[in-house]
Order: structure tokens, then C-alpha cells, then sequence
């Protein structure tokens, strides 16, 4: 009995799943990923999880051809899709069938294919492109940077859109195979690892690996005359470095800085734990801005940051991001504070263990050289805004609050904190409150006070409360009213020079100050 009245629900239920989803089930994929700061980055309803790119670049006339293989899941029914792209779209292919295709907007560019994606499929979006990435604006400005033998690839908060097609924001994570041709004698240097290289007919083909999750504007391609150094870690892991061979009176200087690159991520690994790539290394092509970056494996120095001479700050600056930022990356671009707090506070930690000047000898100096009237209290690291999103503050007050969270709960638990949560969040995403969630899991202590006032209140915490911070700043709190030059720590000018790290070149982007 029991029998007859199953079968027959089951076999409607069964009718039901067979019949296929109207068309009205299936709606394009949002615009835009939902960022707060940049609504348009992004997109919605798929997921990448592995980027192809297939490229040759001709340096002398910076005309770049691709062709962009993306391996994807949909996230809903999708009836069509979008990518960021700025350069000229020839044709699209999703699941081996042409698709049709149109430019939107700034960067985006609207795929319908030929039959609809269901969601939870697998689907695979070839695009074939070219263009000269240094001719492409976007909002104004460009992330290509042509040097007299080549071009480069390399910003913040995107640089994809210039060189791949992609779902251009750091919530969506994929990995990476770059295989570049270029004309004998010119090298291609991307991330991760050299998997190959040929010659063939004057072209020379590279082809790099990034097997790890990346972010979209932490890959990078330059494409020059390099000098190049290989090595290995004690790990095993292969570190390399290029230098352009046009960089005149820096080229000594940042030699000697980014050949320090091994040493210093050994001892980042005492901090924050195992290093979490395949390589590690970094460039310095002959451009003109001013700013590093963190390329995932690789991270990009302009040649002005040695300008003063080597300066290991700025290496440890970008390399600690392989943990903050790269690893463990935004899930909104006003968690900022995740990546550059942190960063700061690195070599804040360096200047300690060389002897220059410790975490708290910075802190002091920091809050007493602000006054209150300062412009830098009013930004709020935990939530600057779009257009302080680089702002010094979210610098040295994001570093200033986690020398206040060292004080408050003792270096045993800080520095257990320090290297858990690259574990805790490895090769994914997190905002300021998971952290401030698992600092007070880690310590048992309540903390959204602490953080409350170092990372959102725009105004200078009272002496008392700064005095809070530690002995150093109990005895600083009360004179620094009274002195006017309050002592210097000795690594200050070097962490100083790199204030310029993420100063970007964007219309209205914020230029740090320095003092």
C-alpha cells in the first residue's frame, strides 16, 4: 500500500526535475561584484577558477593579442554574463559555441551565449582580443606603463582590464598559467613560476604558472630587456629577480634592496608562518611612477623607490602583503586596512629587529608628531573611503592600532595572532570585523573598543587612551605636548621613503603625505 502511494510523488517529483527551466529563469549576471567602493567591479553569477592566457606583444608598437581561456562556474541560471575588459573584443566562444557580445560602459563587456548556463555548471569562455593596452583609458587613466623597450602591467585596485579579460575583483580568486611571445633578445616576467620557454621563427615564448589563488589585479605581466637573478630558498623555492638594464644611477640601490628578497621573507615566516606561494621574487622595469606593488610571488618596485639609495623597508612592505593581501585578500575594498595595517606594521616590526628603532618607539613618534588638528585623524582606516583608500593614515594609524592591540593583550597571544589568521584565511577572502572577531577569539578578551577607536573614530585618541598603549607610551603621552621634536626613531626615513607605495597615478587617488 504503502508503495503505490510513494511511486507515483516520486515519479511527479522526477517529471518535474526533467522538465527544463523556462526562460524567464534565466536573468544576466549583475554588473558589478558589489563592492562599496567600486560598484562596478567585478561581476556576478560566476565564479573563475582558472585563467589561460595565451598572448605575443610587440614591444615597438605595444600592440598586445590574446587569447583568454577562462575555466568557470556559474553561480545562477545565467540567460548572459559580463567581463572586464578595456581592449578590443574579436570574438567570444563559451562552451565551444560562438557567442555574441557587446561593449559596455567603462570595461564591460555583456556575453550572451548560445544557450543558456544553468547554475552549478562548469563552463569554459574563450576570448580572443588585442589592442595597445597604453592607448586604453579607463575613468581617465591607465594601468599600462610603456618603458623604452617594452610594457608593464601593474596597480591597485585593478590593472587586469588593460592586458585579460576577467571577473576583475578580489572576491573572485583563480589560478593562473601566462604564456607570452615576444621578440628574441625581450623577456617576459610574470608570476609564479617559469614553467617553459622557446624560441621560434625571432619570437621567444614564456610561459608562467601561479598555481595558488590570485587576485585578478595581483597578476602582472612586464615585458622588457631584463637582467635577471635566479636562486633557490633553503626550501627549495625558486626566487627570481629582474632588473631593467636601463636604470642608470638606481640600479645599484635596488640590487642591493631586492636581493634581500629571500632573506627577508625567512624571517617574514618567523612572523607570520609558512610562506604561502610557489616562488618569490620581484622587478624593477624603467618606469617612471613612483609606487610598489605586491604582485602575487613577484611584487613590482619602481626604480624611484631607491632613489635615495637600498632600502630593504619597501621589500618587506611587499612581501608581507604575500601573507596580507595576497593570501588573505579584501572581501571589499574598504577592508583596506586587512592588507596596509599590517604591511606597515611589518616593518615596523623589521625596524625592532634591526635596532632602529622598535614597534612602540614608531607608535610613539607617530601619534606625537600628528597633533589633534591634523587632517590624518579624520581618516578612517577601518573604512577610509574610495578616495583615501590609500591615505597614510590607513598606513600609520592602522599600524598604530595594532601596536595598541599588542599592548593590550601581550605579545604571546598578538604574535600568535599574527600568524594564525593567514592560516585561518588562506588563500581566501576577509573583512576588518573577522579579524577583530578572531583577535578576541585568540586572547579571550573583548576588543571592538580598542578597534573602535584606532580604526573608526576620525578623531586623535586622548593621551590617556594612547597612554594605554604601553609603557614607552604612558611616559611619551604627557611630554609630547611639551617637546616640539620628539625623538626620531633611526629607521623612520627609510619607512618614510616607502609612503609612496601605493600612490597611484588615478584622478582624485590620494598622495600620501610624508614627514
Amino acid at each position: 500500500m504503502h508503495r503505490r502511494i510513494i511511486v507515483p510523488s516520486a515519479l511527479a517529483a522526477s517529471l518535474l526535475l526533467a522538465i527544463p527551466a523556462s526562460a524567464a529563469d534565466f536573468v544576466p549576471g549583475a554588473p558589478g561584484i558589489g563592492d562599496s567602493y567600486y560598484p562596478t567591479s567585478g561581476n556576478g553569477g560566476y565564479d573563475v577558477s582558472h585563467y589561460d592566457l595565451r598572448l605575443k606583444y610587440q614591444p615597438a608598437t605595444d600592440l598586445l593579442e590574446g587569447t583568454a581561456t577562462i575555466v568557470a562556474t556559474t553561480k545562477q541560471n545565467l540567460s548572459r554574463f559580463n567581463l572586464d575588459i578595456g581592449l578590443a573584443v574579436s570574438e567570444v566562444r563559451v562552451n565551444g559555441r560562438l557567442a555574441k557580445f557587446a561593449a559596455s560602459g567603462a570595461h564591460e563587456l555583456e556575453v550572451t551565449p548560445a544557450t543558456p548556463l544553468e547554475k552549478n555548471k562548469a563552463v569554459s569562455i574563450v576570448v580572443r582580443y588585442a589592442g595597445k593596452p597604453s592607448e586604453v583609458k579607463i575613468d581617465g587613466w591607465t594601468a599600462w606603463a610603456r618603458t623604452p623597450d617594452g610594457g608593464v602591467a601593474a596597480q591597485e585596485p585593478d590593472s587586469a582590464a588593460w592586458w585579460f579579460p576577467s571577473n576583475d575583483h578580489p572576491l573572485d580568486k583563480a589560478t593562473f598559467d601566462v604564456s607570452v611571445s615576444v621578440p628574441d633578445g625581450t623577456q617576459a616576467i610574470s608570476n609564479g613560476v617559469l614553467q617553459s620557454q622557446s624560441s621560434r621563427l625571432g619570437w621567444t615564448r614564456f610561459n608562467w604558472r601561479s598555481n595558488k589563488p590570485q587576485a585578478t589585479y595581483l597578476a602582472t605581466l612586464a615585458v622588457g630587456k631584463f637582467d635577471i637573478t635566479t636562486d633557490r630558498t633553503a626550501n627549495g623555492l625558486p626566487v627570481i629577480n629582474a632588473y631593467s638594464k636601463d636604470l642608470g644611477d638606481n640600479a645599484g640601490a635596488a640590487r642591493a634592496s631586492v636581493e634581500r628578497t629571500t632573506e627577508v621573507a625567512e624571517w617574514l615566516e618567523s612572523v607570520f608562518g609558512p610562506y604561502p606561494f610557489n616562488s618569490l621574487g620581484g622587478y624593477v622595469p624603467n618606469v617612471t611612477s613612483g609606487f610598489a606593488l605586491e604582485t602575487q610571488t613577484r611584487p613590482f618596485y619602481s626604480p624611484r623607490q631607491f632613489a635615495n639609495g637600498a632600502n630593504a623597508s619597501v621589500v618587506v612592505h611587499e612581501l608581507a602583503h604575500q601573507w596580507y593581501g595576497d593570501s588573505v585578500s579584501v572581501r571589499d575594498w574598504k577592508d583596506i586596512w586587512v592588507n596596509e595595517g599590517f604591511a606597515r606594521y611589518s616593518q615596523w616590526l623589521w625596524s625592532e629587529k634591526e635596532g632602529e628603532g622598535t614597534a612602540q618607539e614608531l607608535a610613539d613618534y607617530v601619534y606625537a608628531t600628528r597633533s589633534a588638528d591634523d587632517p590624518f585623524w579624520t581618516v578612517k582606516p577601518g573604512d577610509p573611503g574610495a578616495e583615501n583608500q590609500f591615505h597614510i593614515a590607513v598606513y600609520d594609524r592602522g599600524a598604530l592600532a595594532l601596536q595598541a592591540l599588542r599592548n593590550e593583550i601581550g605579545d604571546e597571544d598578538f604574535f600568535a595572532i599574527l600568524k594564525g589568521w593567514p592560516q585561518r584565511f588562506a588563500y581566501g577572502n576577509a573583512r576588518v570585523a573577522d579579524f577583530v572577531r578572531y583577535a578576541e577569539q585568540v586572547s579571550g578578551k573583548p576588543l571592538a573598543g580598542l578597534f573602535d577607536t584606532w580604526l573608526y573614530e576620525p578623531s586623535k585618541p586622548s593621551a590617556s587612551t594612547a597612554a594605554q598603549a604601553g609603557p614607552a607610551a604612558r611616559a611619551a603621552a604627557p611630554r609630547a605636548a611639551e617637546r616640539s621634536k620628539p625623538v626620531q626613531p633611526k629607521s623612520w626615513k627609510k619607512i618614510a621613503a616607502t609612503n609612496t607605495v601605493h600612490e597611484t597615478d588615478r584622478p582624485g587617488g590620494h598622495r600620501h603625505d610624508a614627514h
